[in-house]
């Protein structure tokens, strides 16, 4: 019997019955067919292996569809673990972040990486790659599953799942190797045959295309200071026994949890100190700019950062680069017609160094008041002073442009980039991506201070990225110091507050496959209830509430 479907940018195409999406692509892109590593349906995203039914209409993803590019990066990611599970048995490999457009792996304990083994390592990658070994998905057990994860040495794993109210596993084989990955992989590993190790000691960067590359293998540039922050985490998370979800929800259930959040938070209360100290010990420091990407937690620390200037003598005053945008009528527009909130020229960047140079000269301003939701700039009756040897705190995602604040001399600054660095992982193989912690962050924050429910923030989200690659992360690494925002306890809280906002979204609309990720994500944290044990000053309160800085 044959099916009837049809497939985005090719046409109608009959195919029998029993055929998988593979199978479709094979013959839909023939010889480039394993350009397509996975399809969207009733925008829903699923791997190659799905059984066709008929009147499916299709979308094929290749690695220009952010699904498509995680697929890959996924994939990439296992058969660089198998590589490393055949040359090195004994050793457990820890997929980390991404540093750049390179994605930083390392083994787990005192192992590091050697350029020789790096050598071994692409090598038989290669080799997985060129025999094309099947990649196939199955559920199993839980107690099967750990028993499994017992032989390989697993631990982390182990934890996870014993953590964890679920009856069966999702398990990836790839040529004999069983593992777990969060999300989809290629059906094969000929699939991912673009990809490039980069010596990185004490781990490797694999290097592979993305949109930033024009697809084609990136050249590494190396980002000093967000990798040293990215170490200090880990280090920290190591430590505590907090690297891995399944740490964490063991802690959660055995009510060690209050415990946890005052050491997070007094973590930052230390290194937001360090902060002002450092300030403090230069007299021609007069602006401090604070910039980071969206949902960050800037406000929150620019407050906490000012509280503890204050510590040291200092009187600061506190501007947002958020006041200072342009009313809605005057806002750029991106080439589709719609808002574009992300360029630097959605701020009226005259009237703010006009207002800084007054406050520099010892003048008083009235700080404007942005109001989101009418999208007007208005009168807020502040007045602001700042005497002579005290700071100007100015916090927005732009502050580290030179743009931003261009009338005043370099020797005067201060630069501080604050972001959502995520110091947990699922487990050692399952990385948690920053920008899904930000993102959750926002759509909590949204619906809460600026009107938008999760649809209107996913609408905006791509944008909002786009805006930060072009915007904000040039200029990281020009900061004088970087903060991680990111609080290791977090996503079990929010959790509760963003699981019935994207159980509202449904298959019609377009953000459906992302709200169904970002779910089952979620699934993999117990919950934290109680939440009494949340300073009023801490960045989360900046999302879910009830800070002090709202009260007073």
């Amino acid at each position: 019997m044959k099916l009837t479907v049809f497939v985005e940018g090719v046409g109608e195409i009959s195919i029998k019955e029993g055929s998988t999406l593979k199978d479709l692509s094979e013959v839909a892109f023939q010889k480039d067919y394993k350009s397509y590593l996975g399809a969207r349906i009733k925008n829903e995203v699923f791997n190659l292996n799905k059984v066709i039914e008929n009147h499916m209409y299709i979308k094929f993803l290749d690695i220009s569809d952010k699904d498509g590019y995680r697929i890959y990066t996924k994939t990439i990611s296992s058969v660089f673990i198998m590589a490393c599970r055949e040359l090195f048995p004994e050793r457990v490999v820890r997929i980390q972040h991404f540093l750049g457009e390179g994605l930083y792996v390392e083994f787990e304990k005192e192992y590091s990486i050697s350029f020789k083994e790096i050598e071994k390592i692409e090598e038989k990658m290669k080799e997985i790659i060129l025999e094309n070994y099947p990649i196939t998905r199955e559920k199993m057990p839980k107690d099967e599953a750990i028993k499994l994860f017992e032989e390989y040495k697993y631990e982390d794993k182990i934890r996870l799942f014993n953590s964890l109210d679920r009856e069966d596993v999702h398990v990836y084989t790839i040529g004999g190797h069983k593992d777990t990955y969060h999300g989809f992989l290629a059906p094969t590993t000929g699939y991912v045959d673009i990809f490039q190790l980069r010596y990185y000691y004490p781990g490797v960067l694999i290097l592979f295309p993305s949109e930033k590359s024009n697809y084609q293998l990136p050249k590494f540039k190396e980002l000093k200071k967000l990798s040293k922050v990215f170490k200090e985490t880990g280090k920290w998370g190591d430590i505590l026994d907090l690297a891995y979800v399944g740490s964490l929800n063991e802690k959660i259930k055995n009510n060690e949890i209050p415990e946890i959040i005052r050491v997070s938070e007094a973590l930052h209360e230390k290194k937001i100190a360090n902060i002002a100290d450092k300030i403090c010990e230069d007299d021609e420091i007069h602006l401090v700019l604070i910039a980071g990407p969206s949902s960050s937690g800037k406000t929150t620390f620019s407050k906490r950062l000012a509280v503890q200037l204050k510590v040291n003598g200092k009187r600061p005053a506190s501007i947002s680069v958020d006041d200072y945008f342009v009313n809605r009528d005057k806002t750029p527009l991106n080439p589709d017609g719609t808002f574009d909130f992300e360029t630097i020229d959605a701020i009226d960047l005259e009237k703010l160094n006009e207002d800084l140079l007054v406050l520099l000269e010892g003048g008083e301003i009235e700080l404007p008041k942005f109001d989101f939701i009418k999208g007007e700039r208005e009168r807020s009756g502040k007045i602001i002073k700042v005497d002579k040897g005290h700071p100007i705190i100015l916090e927005g995602i732009h502050s580290l442009n030179p743009k931003m604040t261009s009338l005043i001399p370099e020797k005067n600054k201060y630069k501080i980039y604050i972001s959502a660095l995520t110091q947990l992982n699922i487990d050692a193989h399952n990385r948690i991506p920053t920008t899904d912690t930000r993102l959750i962050r926002r759509i909590v924050r949204d619906i809460k201070y600026r009107g938008n429910d999760a649809i209107s923030t996913l609408d905006m989200w791509d944008r909002v990225r786009a805006g930060e690659e072009k915007y904000i992360f040039p200029f990281q690494e020009e900061a004088d110091i970087m903060f991680d925002s990111a609080l290791v306890y977090e996503l079990a809280v929010l959790k509760k507050y963003i699981k019935p906002l994207l159980e509202e979204i449904d298959s019609s609309s377009i953000h459906f496959g992302e709200a169904k990720k970002l779910l089952k994500f979620l699934q993999y944290f117990r919950d934290i209830e109680n939440e009494d044990y949340i300073p009023s000053n801490s960045i989360l309160r900046e999302f879910i509430g009830k800070t002090y800085f709202d009260i007073h």
